[in-house]
């Protein structure tokens, strides 16, 4: 398995180092930081509580071929849907509940599939480190999506503010981060 944790290592690592370079051509905007402080603190506290209870100890890896195959190749896929988002929606991007100076509603894209194609490639990817990996990794899928639904939800009532008449039609449209689903 070392080489499968490589692979991931490196596609999560060039994931990131991207995004850091990226950040660099967004659009100037506020932060709602007490709100971004609160969900982080309490997904801070959440993982210090599991930690606290054993729950990281003694896992198993998995050690099937298929499934950990099938598990790169969702990861890989994931990062990918992840970038082309980020690539679509170009200088308007921002981070997590970012209200930018300048807006601009992108709903071409990726962003035709889900409303939120950035965090839905990064939950794919997290399910597919977890298949490749270890079922583990779901915990951090899944606190990964508590914040990200959050983040997701304060976006909304920020983009149908500076979008009344298009954003609630989109929203109506597209479904929030799984195509036809959710």
């Amino acid at each position: 398995m070392p080489a499968v944790e490589l692979i991931l290592a490196i596609a999560w690592g060039a994931f990131w180092l991207y995004w850091l370079v990226a950040a660099f051509s967004m659009k100037h905007g506020r932060v709602t930081w007490s709100r971004k402080l609160r969900i982080r603190a309490l997904i801070v506290l959440l993982v210090v509580v599991l930690v606290r209870l054993g729950v990281f100890r003694h896992h198993s890896q998995n050690t099937d071929p298929w499934l950990a195959g099938l598990g790169v190749a969702l990861a890989v896929l994931g990062l990918g849907f992840a970038v082309w988002a980020r690539v679509h929606i170009g200088r308007n991007w921002g981070t997590p509940m970012t209200q930018k100076d300048e807006p601009e509603l992108v709903t071409s894209g990726p962003y035709r599939l889900v409303r939120h194609p950035i965090y839905s490639g990064i939950l794919v990817a997290g399910v597919g480190t977890a298949v490749a990996l270890s079922w583990l990794w779901l915990i951090a899928v899944v606190l990964a999506g508590v914040y990200f639904v959050y983040s997701a939800t304060v976006e909304e009532r920020y983009l149908t503010g500076q979008f009344p008449d298009a954003y609630p039609e989109y929203k109506r449209s597209t479904k929030m981060l799984l195509p036809f689903i959710f």
